[in-house]
């Protein structure tokens, strides 16, 4: 394999910008690997926004997705837009983040083409395919036919093994939502962020609210936004500033139970700068968010997960989150425990398990040990927050379930219209 070599790297969502684009800025001053941006289009004007703030732009960009499409439709329309790109960039390598639609289009277009497919934060596991769904199912498809696994945790790892990929596969990277981060708040790119610690408007508590999931559409997030209401009433000199997802359902949901109070903000969807700053920000943040999971602990704010299970357990495991589900009572009594008495100051977090900042350039080089043009990269050194734990990450974590009901809810909900 000669120098040059060409890298399609396949971006979708908000997320997955965030954490390939340095991915994509390793690869760009290793100088081994030309890296070609492919926006998919599932969400393109965040993409956009996000790639603009590294510095980056895209170099094929497909047809647009289009609104109200089902799971299986979106799906099917990427494999065949992806198909169309790859031919015509004719990569030596396919390189994918995370675990949706675009994630399992675009490593099903690289391997049917013969093209080997490197997934970046490989590894993450529920064990529980309706949660997170479809993300679980695509997570585990993309296992079964990339080339090489870039495991953000040793955690990760685990369970990539577990799954029978052989460790020669498997490069211990840490994730690229540190390196992100650190670029932010370093202003090495635009939309610097204030330090951790940031101060709280009028010294109040400022708590951050975000839901998205699919799984957890309707009644759960109403739950949600029900536990919301009843905080804004019980502290009113409390901030509660609901960041709403894109999705109008979302949005819908939300603006029925959470009526207009002075003390809350229910605002659209804000840029990758502008909602950074926000985080580090706030005293908590309430999310069913993956990657604020992992962004949190990185900016030292404290998490409440309203899921019922994780497949990020390293932030459970030390501290720096906890699962409350969706039960308005049981998100009440944590918000409150972790604020006590309405204090600005947040409550302490341990350091971040998820990484050092150098995921994107372990990724980088992974890439290019992959196609012959380097050494295997060193595995990141274990994580400092998790070096005396003895919590096994690998184990999942899950709060109790509501009610029994029937398993196939979660899927028949999941699987409705409008893109994830």
């Amino acid at each position: 394999m000669r120098a040059g070599s060409v890298a399609a790297v396949v971006v979708g969502t908000r997320p997955e910008a965030v954490k390939l684009a340095p991915v994509v800025v390793a690869l760009r001053a290793q100088g081994l690997i030309i890296p070609v941006v492919v926006a998919t289009g599932q969400q393109r004007d965040a993409v956009d926004e996000v790639l603009d703030v590294f510095g980056l732009a895209t170099g094929t960009e497909l047809a647009p997705v289009g609104q109200g499409r089902s799971v299986t439709e979106l799906t099917s329309h990427l494999l065949h837009e992806l198909d169309g790109a790859l031919e015509g960039i004719r990569p030596d390598l396919v390189v994918v983040q995370g675990d949706t639609a675009s994630v399992l289009a675009g490593a099903l277009a690289g391997f049917l083409r013969g093209v080997p497919v490197a997934h970046v934060e490989a590894g993450l596991r529920t064990g529980d395919l309706a949660a997170p769904f479809p993300e679980e199912g695509n997570r585990r498809m993309v296992s079964q036919i990339a080339a090489l696994h870039l495991a953000p945790t040793t955690g990760a790892v685990t369970n990539l093994r577990a799954a029978g990929v052989p460790d020669n596969r498997i490069v211990l990277t840490g994730n690229t939502v540190v390196d992100a981060l650190q670029a932010a708040r370093a202003a090495t790119c635009k939309g610097a962020v204030p330090p951790q610690g940031g101060s709280h408007s009028g010294g109040a508590p400022r708590v951050l609210v975000t839901a998205h999931r699919r799984e957890s559409w309707g009644e759960p997030i109403a739950q949600v936004g029900r536990a919301v209401a009843r905080l804004a009433d019980r502290h009113p000199d409390w901030e509660f500033v609901v960041a709403c997802h894109m999705n109008p359902a979302v949005r819908a949901t939300l603006d029925a139970v959470i009526p207009r109070r002075d003390n809350v903000t229910l605002g659209g969807p804000v840029g990758y700068a502008a909602f950074v700053r926000m985080l580090a920000d706030a005293a908590v943040v309430l999310t069913d968010s993956g990657g604020i999971q992992e962004e949190a602990p990185v900016l030292g704010v404290p998490v409440l997960v309203t899921r019922e299970i994780t497949e990020r357990p390293e932030a459970v495991a030390c501290g720096a989150a906890q699962l409350v589900g969706t039960d308005p009572q049981a998100i009440v009594a944590a918000v409150e425990a972790l604020l006590g008495g309405g204090s600005a100051h947040r409550p302490a977090v341990p350091h971040s398990p998820f990484g050092d900042g150098r995921a994107g350039e372990r990724s980088a080089a992974a890439c290019a040990w992959l196609l012959g043009l380097g050494p295997r990269p060193h595995d990141m050194p274990a994580p400092a927050a998790l070096l005396h734990q003895n919590v096994p990450v690998t184990g999942l974590l899950r709060v109790p379930r509501q009610s029994a009901g029937d398993p196939a809810d979660a899927f028949r909900t999941a699987t409705g219209p409008t893109p994830s």
